[in-house]
């Protein structure tokens, strides 16, 4: 995924539709479980709709088999996460961490544990780094 583009939150549960199931899926299949776990009755055109978006984003494989596609995740849910997070992060703070959690924190004191949390992750960071 070399140009991240964000996931409506309809196109979001689909993903998580199919990151759950842990196998390739189909439009039908995926169209029950809106139905009968989401009470969404959606039409086929609306569900191919957003296979099409998804694919089109680079997050989902779309294979001919038969008469029916069948949809495989290309990236996992924390890889989509990584690629969220370090676009918000290149969008709105400059790339820098630092002014990502200046904004989250500012004129709110962080405890002492959210201090020694923050410390010790970066610690075990610059651990990996290291070795």
């Amino acid at each position: 995924m070399t140009n991240f583009q964000k996931l409506s939150e309809t196109e979001m549960e689909v993903m998580q539709i199919i990151w759950e199931s842990g196998h390739p899926i189909t439009s039908g299949e995926l169209l029950d479980i809106f139905a009968r776990n989401k009470g969404k009755e959606w039409k086929g055109q609306t569900i191919a709709t957003f296979l099409a978006r998804l694919v089109e984003k680079g997050v989902l494989i779309s294979t001919k088999q038969g008469r029916a596609n069948i949809y495989t995740p290309r990236i996992s849910p924390e890889e989509y996460k990584r690629q969220e997070a370090k676009s918000v992060l290149e969008t709105l703070y400059e790339g820098s961490v630092k002014n990502f959690l200046t904004t989250l924190y500012d004129g709110k004191r962080l405890t002492k544990d959210e201090m020694d949390e923050l410390r010790r992750w970066f610690a075990e960071k610059a651990g990996e780094g290291n070795g």
